[in-house]
């Protein structure tokens, strides 16, 4: 009996931080989306012909990003029943979203107004037991347009 109250109570402690921590991250991203939502990403595999690019070179953003033992335990259960495994859906959208905004970052270190081409690569990484997914990691690259004044000072 105490075993089930004290398993309960750390499931809800799990719970509670994981949500928090989840919040948290989806704050933060919001807000670095906002703020480099003037380099536009696009998927086009080459830059609208308009734009003459002076200098373009690859930028690249990487994350993983685990999931925690409350949303595992959730979605085992879920795999029990069928249905959609929401739980691995935010980790997955968290993680393509920091993915793209490492990329942004990068591009705009280097003076870049556009990211073109750009690909996802998604992995998984068991623990090792039943291949079940402990985290996901997230390769956002692209091809990054600077400017000719930019471009310049990279050299």
């Amino acid at each position: 009996m105490y075993d089930l109250i004290i398993f309960l109570i750390l499931m809800s402690l799990g719970y509670g931080f994981g949500r928090v921590a989840e919040k948290r991250h989806y704050k933060s991203i919001i807000e670095r989306e906002t703020d480099l939502n003037r380099i536009p990403a696009i998927a086009l595999r080459f830059p609208p012909p308009s734009l003459k690019p002076q200098h373009t070179v690859l930028v690249m953003g990487s994350v993983v990003i685990s999931i925690d033992y409350f949303k595992r335990i959730a979605a085992g259960l879920r795999g029990l029943v069928g249905g959609r495994m929401m739980s691995y859906e935010t980790l997955l959208d968290r993680a393509r979203r920091e993915a793209v905004l490492r990329m942004k970052e990068q591009a705009d270190g280097m003076g870049a107004n556009m990211v073109f081409n750009i690909k996802l690569e998604t992995a998984s990484i068991s623990k090792g037991r039943k291949n079940k997914i402990g985290s996901v990691e997230v390769l956002a690259y692209g091809t990054a347009i600077i400017p000719a004044a930019a471009a310049v000072v990279l050299n």
